[in-house]
């Protein structure tokens, strides 16, 4: 194990930003992660474990601390019934390489899931889902260390405490549990899941996509939202959507709807809520796609993403997410809450 100093972090993330770290270290594997766990635990240094980077907003001052950059790979396969197959993937292996690999073979579940950045590690903490789809439907089990009991464990579905966008692993949990692997129980030879409007306008009934079909279909509504990571793509140097889509009572969205007069999309989630789309209450709140302070902005093709335009400052990140946090809670009375994890502040 080789412990690096003052490691710049802006590259380990799609945002681009970030400080250095005060030390940094590559795990290649479990014992990496224990050896340097236990490292920082003798020192009493602050810890923080990066994936994929895909959903962080690092300080501009970077971390006082150790990162563990994880980057254990390997992915096993094994017929469990006839039409199932589970997939364990190390915490390391690339989340959108992992479902490529998942639609060419026929295996369904996660092919709406298609394009998101970051690592299989990260998408039982976030409970990772889109376009009709959540990683939670899918994980059966999870093998993390324990940094508090420091011994390696493993959780079911159930004990994850999955809801939307939330998991034990970033709530009650939050930073005491290290994702090391995670299984997926797979459908062999399953029908695509088409709930999804902008889906079932691309696949009009009675039409027969395949998986293949459905991801390329994913991936392109993602790249016209500038949701897919791509060199040539000014809008993508993001965490993808900064907010998540708010959980209300019919009531408010009801006074919603009177204020602005205009129907907002809503989508049921309980009895007597629903969920609206956070960048439907932006733009609503007058921001547009293209709205700058500095360095950041909005994305020119999706309101729901904030963007380092070149050169930003994660002050200036903050700086933006808050003037628009502000103006749609004294619009609406709605409390957008962010979806990256913010370190070293």
């Amino acid at each position: 194990m080789r412990i690096e100093e003052s490691k710049i972090l802006a590259p380990f993330t799609t945002f681009g930003i970030g400080g250095p770290a005060r030390w940094f270290v590559e795990a290649q594997s479990e014992a990496d992660i224990l050896e340097a766990t236990a490292w920082a635990d003798e020192r009493k240094v602050p810890l923080f474990v990066l994936g994929g980077g895909s959903n962080v907003l690092i300080a501009d001052a970077g971390f006082n601390g150790l990162v563990i950059h994880i980057a254990i790979k390997g992915i096993e396969e094994q017929d469990v019934r006839d039409d199932r197959v589970l997939v364990r993937a190390a915490a390391g292996e690339e989340w959108s390489e992992l479902v490529q690999r998942a639609v060419e073979e026929d295996c369904a579940g996660i092919e709406c899931l298609a394009g998101i950045p970051g690592t299989a590690g990260g998408t039982p903490v976030q409970n990772v889902g889109a376009y009709g789809q959540e990683v939670s439907s899918v994980i059966t089990r999870v093998r993390t260390l324990d940094l508090k009991e420091r011994r390696m464990c493993e959780f079911d579905a159930e004990q994850c405490g999955f809801s939307y966008r939330r998991s034990r692993f970033n709530t009650t949990d939050a930073g005491r549990f290290v994702v090391t692997r995670v299984d997926y129980q797979l459908v062999r030879d399953g029908a695509p899941t088409l709930k999804y409007p902008d889906l079932q306008h691309a696949f009009p009934a009675g039409s027969a996509p395949s998986l293949v079909e459905v991801a390329k279909e994913v991936c392109r509504i993602r790249a016209s939202k500038a949701m897919v990571l791509a060199d040539c793509e000014p809008d993508c140097c993001s965490a993808g959507s900064f907010f998540k889509n708010p959980i209300i009572s019919e009531d408010l969205a009801n006074r919603i709807e009177f204020k602005t007069r205009t129907a907002p999309p809503r989508f049921v989630a309980g009895a007597g809520r629903v969920k609206i789309p956070a960048a439907w209450l932006i733009e609503q709140a007058g921001f547009q796609r293209g709205f700058s302070i500095g360095n950041a902005g909005i994305s020119t093709k999706h309101t729901l993403a904030l963007v380092n335009r070149g050169g930003a400052t994660a002050s200036e990140i903050l700086a933006l997410a808050a003037e628009i946090r502000s103006t749609v809670e004294k619009k609406f009375g709605v409390v957008l809450q962010p979806e990256p994890v913010f370190v070293g502040f």
